[in-house]
């Protein structure tokens, strides 16, 4: 039996809630702005800057790593874990009071991050479509 390699995808995405207008961005980084993020903690405000929305500030609100594990806040590692849990995030209880065991990423990010939630903290001078457009627009274009 022949056995399938795992193909890693090479991008960091982000996704970021405008609170103003109820929209979420769905961006793709390359892998390499992971470094911006590594060692940050959930409910941590980040600028805008580095990664080209200048003048906007983020609020980090969640994640996932590769394997789709969770980052849980009450978790203050970067590894996973197996914690018990009876609410969100990564446990949605049926019945009320149910608690399971479930693996869950700690609220530090590291290099096993694989998508990133963010919030729209401060809002720059151009909204997010217009400045996300050109960068799909550029992206085509390369």
């Amino acid at each position: 039996m022949r056995r399938r390699r795992r193909v890693e995808e090479e991008f960091l995405v982000l996704d970021i809630g405008d609170p103003n207008t109820g929209k979420t961005f769905h961006v793709k980084l390359p892998k390499d702005n992971i470094r911006f993020f590594v060692g940050r903690r959930l409910g941590e405000e980040i600028s805008g800057d580095a990664f080209g929305l200048p003048g906007y500030t983020f609020k980090i609100t969640g994640g996932t790593d590769k394997d789709g594990f969770p980052m849980h806040p009450s978790l203050q590692i970067p590894g996973k874990k197996k914690v018990l849990l009876s609410s969100p995030p990564g446990f949605h209880p049926r019945k009320k009071g149910e608690r399971r065991a479930k693996t869950v990423r700690g609220a530090i990010i590291s290099d096993a991050i694989k998508q990133i939630n963010l919030r729209v903290v401060k809002v720059g001078e151009k909204t997010l479509e217009e400045l996300l457009k050109k960068e799909e627009a550029e992206a085509e274009a390369s």
